[in-house]
C-alpha cells in the first residue's frame, strides 16, 4: 500500500510541476509529506494512511489532501489545482447561457467533476457554453429562520463546480443572480472546505464570514470513508473495520450572502 501511495504521489507531483512550471520541494513530516512551491507560492500536504488531524502554522495558501483521495481522484485533484492557478481553459460568464438543469444531469456532472459526493439539492442551475454544460450550482429549498420574520427565507448553496479543465470567470456570480431572480432569497449561506481554501473568493461577491465549523472525522479503510460523528460511531466502526484509521479535516468556513 505504501509503495502504491508513493508511486501516485510521485506521478502527481511530476504532473503538477510540469503544468505549473514550478519545482516542488519535498519535506517529510510526522503524518504528512509536504511539498512547497516558491512560485507560485503554496504548499500541498499529503497525509498518509495514519490517524491524525491537519498540520497548521503555514503562512501561505496550503492544500490538504488525504492519500486515499489521491489514489481515487488524482485527475480531479490535478484539474482543480490547474484551474485554481489559472491553467484551465478560460470562459467568461457573459459568453454563457444560464438554465435550470435536472437531477440526472446534475448528478452526472458532479460525479465527473466534483471531489465530494454528489448532492442534487432542490434547485439546480447550469451555465452552457456553445451548448456544453461548463458550470453548475446546486441550492437547497428555502428554510424558515426562528430569529427572522415568518416570510424570511434562507437558502444554502450546496455545490458549485466547473467542468474539469475549465475556469468560468464570473460563473458563480451569474448562477447566484439567476437563482435570486427566480426565488428572491433573503440570504444564501454556504460552507467552504478549509482543506482547500483558507480565504474564500466568495467574499468578493459580498459573502461575509460567520465562523468556522469544527473538524469532521472519517474512518478510512481502503477506498471506503465513513463519517464519525461521536464516540459511539468511532467504537462501532473500529469494531467493524479494525484495520482502518481515523483522519480529521480542517473544518469549513461558514459564509452568508444577504440580499
Amino acid at each position: 500500500m505504501k509503495t502504491e501511495i508513493n508511486r501516485h504521489i510521485n506521478t502527481f507531483v511530476s504532473l503538477l510541476e510540469k503544468k505549473l512550471n514550478t519545482v516542488l520541494k519535498r519535506e517529510e513530516m510526522s503524518q504528512a509529506t509536504v511539498f512547497h512551491s516558491k512560485s507560485p507560492l503554496f504548499s500541498i500536504a499529503i497525509y498518509g494512511p495514519v490517524s491524525g488531524g491537519r498540520l497548521t502554522g503555514f503562512s501561505h495558501k496550503t492544500y490538504h489532501i488525504d492519500a486515499d483521495y489521491l489514489l481515487l481522484h488524482q485527475n480531479k485533484i490535478l484539474q482543480r489545482l490547474y484551474s485554481l492557478f489559472g491553467k484551465g481553459k478560460t470562459i467568461y460568464a457573459r459568453q454563457t447561457v444560464v438554465a435550470r438543469i435536472d437531477k440526472r444531469a446534475t448528478a452526472d456532472f458532479l460525479e465527473e467533476h466534483h471531489l465530494n459526493a454528489p448532492l442534487t439539492g432542490k434547485y439546480r442551475y447550469g451555465l452552457y457554453h456553445q451548448g456544453e454544460l461548463v458550470s453548475i450550482a446546486v441550492f437547497s429549498g428555502g428554510r424558515h429562520m426562528r430569529d427572522q420574520p415568518s416570510d424570511y427565507r434562507s437558502f444554502e448553496l450546496l455545490r458549485f463546480c466547473h467542468k474539469s479543465g475549465y475556469r468560468v470567470v464570473g460563473g458563480i456570480s451569474k448562477l447566484i443572480r439567476a437563482f435570486a431572480v427566480d426565488f428572491q432569497p433573503n440570504d444564501i449561506m454556504t460552507y467552504v472546505d478549509r482543506d482547500w481554501s483558507q480565504d474564500s473568493s466568495l467574499q468578493t461577491l459580498g459573502f461575509e464570514t460567520l465562523g468556522i465549523t469544527g473538524v469532521q472525522q472519517y474512518w478510512i479503510m481502503g477506498d471506503q470513508r465513513t463519517p464519525v460523528r461521536n464516540e459511539r460511531d468511532l467504537e462501532n466502526i473500529q469494531h467493524e473495520q479494525p484495520f482502518g484509521y481515523l483522519r480529521s479535516n480542517a473544518g469549513s468556513t461558514k459564509l452568508l450572502l444577504r440580499f
